[in-house]
Formats: C-alpha cells, structure tokens, sequence
C-alpha cells in the first residue's frame, strides 16, 4: 500500500471510529408513554424521582376518568428496571390483565392499565424522541388531510352509512368514500394503500381525489370493472414510488336496486340480507398499480331491503390476541350483521375487536364502512 492510501485509511477509519463512539454515547432513556384510545398522548422521562399518577390535577401524570384514583399509583427508575406500584387504588392497576399488588417491574415494551387509559414503557434516546415528534407532528397532518376527505354520515335516505376510522400510530393508506353518481346511482369503496407514513397516506389522497372528481378519462364512474381499469392505468407503482393498492368499488342502482361491484386485490365485502346468510362480494383482479394493462371484472347482486353492507380494511382483521395468536377473517366476520343497527354500529365493532385485542394500539388502521339500503 502506497503512503498516500495508508494516510487516506487511516483518515477514514478515524472517521468511522468517531461515529461508533457517538452511537454508543447516545444515551437510552426509559419513558411513560401515556396512550388513549389507541393514540400516544403524552411521553414522561422517568429517573428515581417517582412520578404519580391519579385524578387530581397535582400527580406528574394525569388522568381524567372516573376509575381512576386521586392518587392511584406511582412509576420510577431503579437499577436499570423500570418499577410501577399501586398506591391502594380503588380500582387497580392492571399488568398483562392482572390486577397489581405491591412493586413490579414493568419490562419496554409492555403496558399499564389505568382505567382507561394504558402506560406503556419504552426506552428512546434524546434524537429519538426529537425524531419521533417531529414524525408525528408530520403524520398528525397526513392523517388530518385523510380525514377531512371522508364523507359525513347520511342518517336518510334510500342508504345510510354509519363508519368508523381509527388510523394506527404508524398511519397507514387507509381511506373510503360514497357520494352520488346521478338521480340513480350511489357510489361506495374503500381503498388500502401499501406501507404506512405520510407517503402512503398521500397517495391515498390523491386515489381518493381523482375519485370524488370523477377524473378519470374516458370512465363510465357506473361500472366498476371500468373505474378499476383506469386508476390502475393511472397509478402504476412504477410512477408512484413503489406504492399500489387494493380497492372494493360498488354501484348501487336505486330504482332497480342491484348492486354493481369489483374488487383489485382487496378481501370481499360482505352482503347481509334481513334474516338470510351473509354474501361475500368480490371479482377476481389484482391489486391498482401491479402491472399495466390488467384486467378487471364486476360483478352484480340484487339487494333486498333492510340488507347492510361491510367494507373494511384488513387492519380490521389482522390484529394479535393478548395471548400472541394472530387473528383473521374467520374471526371477525362472526361480530357483523348482529346490531345494534344505526349510529354508532361500526364503532361498537371496532370496541368488540379492541377487546380482543393485545393492549396497546392496533397494528393497522380500522376502516369500516356500513351501509343499510332501505
């Protein structure tokens, strides 16, 4: 090796040597992230000093619900471990769906159960916690923009649409829509979008878009098989970064009242006649941004009156019980068509999976779209 190169070696290896001492400098530090329906909401650093969590508007940390005690427990730094312990609460605190008695330890990554709220420890360095705020900040407003695209609840009418949209803390590409095509055709789908972050979320605005605005060229918005057709012409992956999506698209023809429908990639909707077995809808087709030129086919059913309609995303689904199994299809659809009907069904489905669900966020974003034709 020449002199010159083993200077430049030298140089480089400093450089590297610098980096690793950095890293390893960067110091973890263990938090009390404070989590409420599903959202962080807070994050506390934690030492020796204990802090209190309770009602009462002087503890470190607190929680405004009824269950929860004055003063309901305190959370502290010892030895390495991070140490939680019931201060004679009411009604307790809750480890792995235990009630708590005396100190324990609370391992990263585990939760807290305070009425209803959960606490979760987790171990960050300062950039991480800089980073991850400033992320948030930037999914609040991505998942804000989603938000303000979905249309509001029609309670009359000859369908009504009730719905419930929780996005998960990583904030997927989760997003649907209904609105009127003409005098006599109502339009409705739900679109998923791959990935999580603000680009997913972003392509899911621009689907959501062209779809309110009718912008695809050439498009009859009536059939199904067409509108599939154009956006996958529209939003090849290749164009868009990688990002495709799956997409349950129906027609519904008042006067007739047959539904019109196709699906790219996505599972089916589900059909539920008044009293009779539910219908599964879908078309075969993959999903919107796979290939180009890829065809797609509708299909079609009448619908009875007082029948209800389920889109959803797989975040509905695929969740993980408190005991690690993972859950699927099978077992959600047994929590539809059952009621209560009207205002507030979609959200009393999302509680049902909650409840069967590990403590903490879901993995996914919840969409689900109920419609009820008259």
């Amino acid at each position: 090796m020449a002199r010159g190169d083993q200077a430049a070696h030298t140089v480089l290896a400093t450089h590297a040597t610098v980096a690793d001492v950095i890293a390893q400098r960067e110091e973890l530090r263990s938090y009390v992230v404070v989590i409420e329906n599903d959202e962080p909401i807070a994050r506390h650093l934690l030492d020796a000093e204990p802090l209190t969590v309770g009602r009462d508007e002087s503890r470190h940390i607190v929680i405004p619900d009824a269950r929860v005690s004055r003063l309901h427990l305190q959370v502290f730094a010892a030895n390495g471990a991070v140490v939680a312990e019931d201060l004679g609460s009411s009604n307790g605190t809750f480890y792995e769906g235990r009630r708590i008695a005396g100190p324990v330890v609370l391992p990263e990554g585990h939760f807290l159960q305070v009425g209803s709220r959960l606490l979760k420890h987790e171990r960050r360095s300062r950039r991480e916690v800089e980073r991850e705020d400033e992320l948030r900040r930037d999914l609040d407003k991505a998942g804000s923009y989603v938000r303000a695209l979905l249309p509001a609840p029609i309670a009359h009418g000859p369908i009504r649409t009730d719905w419930f949209y929780r996005p998960s803390t990583q904030l997927g590409g989760d997003a649907f829509a209904y609105d009127l095509l003409d005098d006599d055709h109502v339009y409705a789908c739900l679109i998923d979008v791959s990935g999580h972050g603000a680009g997913a979320a972003m392509h899911t605005v621009a689907v959501m878009n062209v779809l309110r605005r009718r912008a695809l060229p050439d498009t009859d918005f009536r059939d199904p098989a067409a509108v599939l057709a154009g956006l996958n012409a529209m939003f090849q992956m290749d164009d868009h970064d990688g990002l495709y999506f799956t997409l349950w698209y129906g027609v519904y023809c008042v006067s007739q009242r047959r539904l019109s429908y196709g699906s790219a990639g996505h599972h089916p909707a589900y059909l539920y006649p008044p009293g009779g077995a539910s219908v599964p809808l879908r078309t075969p087709g993959m999903m919107v941004g796979a290939m180009p030129g890829a065809r797609f086919k509708a299909g079609s059913t009448d619908v009875p009156p007082g029948s209800a309609l389920y889109l959803f995303s797989d975040g509905v689904f695929e969740t993980t019980t408190p005991d690690g199994r993972q859950c699927g299809l099978d077992d959600f659809l047994p929590l539809l068509g059952r009621g209560p009907e009207g205002p507030g069904e979609s959200e009393a489905i999302y509680r049902a999976v909650r409840q069967g669900a590990r403590p903490g966020p879901l993995d996914d974003d919840f969409s689900l779209l109920v419609v009820r034709f008259a």
